[in-house]
C-alpha cells in the first residue's frame, strides 16, 4: 500500500500536483465540535483540479461512480479506502473558502476546513438544491453546529445566510429546531 490512509493519498497528490481543495462534510462538522459519523470524505475543489486529482486516484484503484456538472463520487473496492465526494466550485469561491478557513490535521496531514459560516452556507445550499436527499442530515448538522458554537438562531447573520444560500422556509425550520 503506497499510502497508509486516504488522507495521506489526497495530501500527497495535492502537494505534488499543486491542487487546492477544502475538506467539507462530516470531517469539517466534527472539527466544529459536533460529533457525526461519516462513511466518506468530502472536498470542495475546482473542476480542473479534480481532473488532475482523479487521474491519480484512479491509478490507486478508485473509479468514478457518479459524475455530474457540480459533483463527483469516487469509490474503491479496497476496504481501507473511504469513498470520496467532490463538489465543484469556481476558483474565486475556493480561494475565499481557503483564505477564511481553518487549517487542521487529520492523520498527521494538513487540510483546510471552511469557516463555520461557510460550512453552514454549504449545507444550506445543498438542502436548497436537493431537499429530499439533504434536508434531514444537513438541517440537523446546521442546528447542532449552531448549538455547539453558540450561534444565535435569530441573528441577522444567520438569517442573511439562509436567505442567500437557502430559503426563507429553511430559516424558519432552523428557528423551530433551535
Amino acid at each position: 500500500m503506497r499510502y497508509p490512509t486516504i488522507f495521506h493519498a489526497i495530501s500527497s497528490v495535492c502537494k505534488e500536483k499543486e491542487i487546492s481543495c477544502v475538506l467539507i462534510g462530516g470531517f469539517a462538522v466534527n472539527y466544529y465540535k459536533v460529533t457525526r459519523q461519516t462513511a466518506d470524505v468530502d472536498f470542495l475543489i475546482t473542476k480542473e483540479d479534480f481532473k488532475k486529482l482523479s487521474g491519480v486516484l484512479e491509478e490507486e484503484g478508485f473509479k468514478q461512480e457518479y459524475t455530474q456538472e457540480v459533483f463527483a463520487r469516487l469509490t474503491s473496492e479496497k476496504s481501507y479506502w473511504m469513498d470520496l465526494d467532490f463538489m465543484f466550485v469556481d476558483e474565486e469561491t475556493l480561494d475565499k473558502m481557503i483564505n477564511e478557513g481553518k487549517k487542521i490535521k487529520i492523520a498527521g496531514q494538513e487540510f483546510v476546513v471552511p469557516s463555520l459560516l461557510h460550512l453552514i452556507a454549504l449545507k444550506l445550499h445543498a438542502i436548497k438544491h436537493n431537499p429530499k436527499l439533504r434536508e434531514y442530515k444537513d438541517l440537523t448538522d446546521i442546528v447542532e453546529l449552531m448549538r455547539a458554537n453558540k450561534i444565535e438562531a435569530r441573528s441577522n447573520k444567520l438569517r442573511e445566510l439562509c436567505l442567500r444560500y437557502g430559503t426563507e422556509e429553511l430559516y424558519h425550520k432552523i428557528l423551530e429546531r433551535s
